[in-house]
């Protein structure tokens, strides 16, 4: 399991019977390689350009094709759980880039207008279907136990959205997010 830093233990104040509570401030998990173009530019949807770029060269030395998808900017509502995904971000960019880089967890502050736009990530069911899904729930059980709570049950086949977003703590934001918005913690 991991070892969140103490600083960003959050779910102890944000974690109730009906799973993780949400205001306008909303976290991102990613790596520090990239937070000086974060900074720069905002959060961009499919916004990591160097590891598309080395999964595209992957395809091509093999001689498949690569199709680029439009991806939203992934948050959740909790640090804890977007330095789990950053964590996911540093393992996954080290299997094609080389380099020292470490988890960061990106504050991401919402107008009221532009939170209402954060929706219940559902496509997250086909995450869950898999080996990473698997390890991100033992993760989140861990969580939920840790504070006292029952690790949460959900059917991934009958599943209200509502669940992705409060039992989970997966949400996304289907546009960029400005720079103006955003605070590395």
């Amino acid at each position: 399991m991991t070892k969140t830093p103490t600083y960003l233990q959050d779910a102890k104040d944000l974690l109730t019977e009906q799973g993780f509570t949400s205001s306008h401030i909303w976290y991102h998990g990613t790596s520090s390689a990239l937070v000086d173009s974060i900074m720069e530019h905002g959060l961009q949807r499919s916004g990591d350009q160097a590891l598309k770029a080395a999964a595209k060269q992957t395809m091509a030395t093999i001689g498949n094709d690569y199709t680029e998808s439009v991806e939203p900017v992934f948050l959740t509502q909790s640090k804890e759980l977007a330095y789990y995904w950053a964590e996911q971000t540093v393992r996954n960019r080290s299997v094609r880039i080389a380099g020292d880089e470490q988890p960061v967890v990106v504050a991401v502050t919402l107008a009221d207008n532009l939170n209402n736009r954060v929706n219940p990530d559902v496509g997250a069911a086909s995450l869950l279907l898999v080996q990473e899904g698997e390890h991100f729930m033992a993760h989140l059980a861990a969580i939920y136990l840790a504070n006292g709570f029952a690790a949460p049950a959900i059917d991934l086949m009958s599943a209200d959205r509502m669940e992705y977003l409060h039992k989970l703590g997966m949400a996304y934001y289907d546009a960029d997010i400005d720079a103006a918005s955003l605070e590395v913690l």
